[in-house]
Parts: structure tokens; C-alpha cells; sequence
């Protein structure tokens, strides 16, 4: 989680709401990362999670990512867990709660949904302050 935080406020950094993603491997290795740029790049879909995927599959040459593990820093969105289930996400380690949008058990629970063919282990509330605090500092400078 600790690489996820880094990137997050990377993302702050430049303009961007400050989330980050990591995706390890069964070895623990990390094999994809990203942090939010949908300012910078103007593109709707440059989540912090689609970008660590996308990095992740890239490199690993295969969409399907069953033995691996994402780290993010706030619970991510439809998108983004709609992503984690069809890429066949083995875990899901989330930060923060996110009440707004969030599809990983807070609004939605995407990630488990019976209907799917692919279920995401969760666990939640990992240095979750901070990764909350994170975002709300940032939205509350921004108002």
C-alpha cells in the first residue's frame, strides 16, 4: 500500500485526484502500477486502476491476472472494479472507502456479484486514514 500512497500523491501532484494503484504478482512482485491521470491525459478512463491493469496484462502478456493482487488506495468505481472482475483479479486490497462511488461493497459490490463467473477477494481498511485523508484534502482544496 505503501507504493499506492506514492503514487497517489503523484497524482496530486499534478492536478490529478489522488489515487494509486499496484498490482503484485504471486510472488509479490509488483508487475503493474498507476496513479489517476484523466486530467493530465484527458481521457475519462485513465483510472489509476485501469492504468495499473493495463500496465500488469501488458507485461505479463495475458489479460487474465487470477494470481495477483491490487493495491488501491480508495475503493474503486464501477469502472474500475468491473475491470478487476473481468480481469479475473484474484485479490482486491483497498485504502479508503469510497461512499460516493464506490463498487467494492460501500455502494455496489461488484467484485462479488453471484451473476458474475469470477469472484474478487476483499479486504478493506488498509492504512485507511491516510489514504482517505489523501482525498478529502485534496477535494477540499479544490472547493
Amino acid at each position: 500500500m505503501a507504493r499506492a500512497i506514492e503514487l497517489a500523491r503523484e497524482a496530486a501532484s499534478e492536478g490529478d485526484v489522488p489515487i494509486g494503484a499496484v498490482v503484485i504478482d504471486s510472488a509479490g512482485a509488483v508487475i503493474g502500477e498507476g496513479s489517476n491521470r484523466r486530467e493530465r491525459d484527458g481521457d475519462p478512463t485513465a483510472h489509476a486502476e485501469i492504468l495499473a491493469l493495463r500496465a500488469a496484462a501488458a507485461g505479463r502478456g495475458d489479460w487474465r491476472l487470477s494470481d495477483c493482487t491490487m493495491y488501491v488506495t480508495l475503493e474503486p468505481c464501477p469502472m474500475c472494479a468491473g475491470a478487476c472482475a473481468m480481469s479475473r483479479l484474484g485479490g482486491l486490497v483497498i485504502g479508503a472507502w469510497n461512499e460516493e462511488y464506490g463498487a467494492v461493497g460501500s455502494r455496489w459490490d461488484l467484485v462479488r456479484d453471484p451473476r458474475l463467473s469470477h469472484s474478487v477477494e476483499v479486504v478493506s481498511g488498509i492504512d485507511a486514514d491516510e489514504c482517505g485523508a489523501l482525498v478529502r484534502d485534496f477535494l477540499e482544496s479544490r472547493r
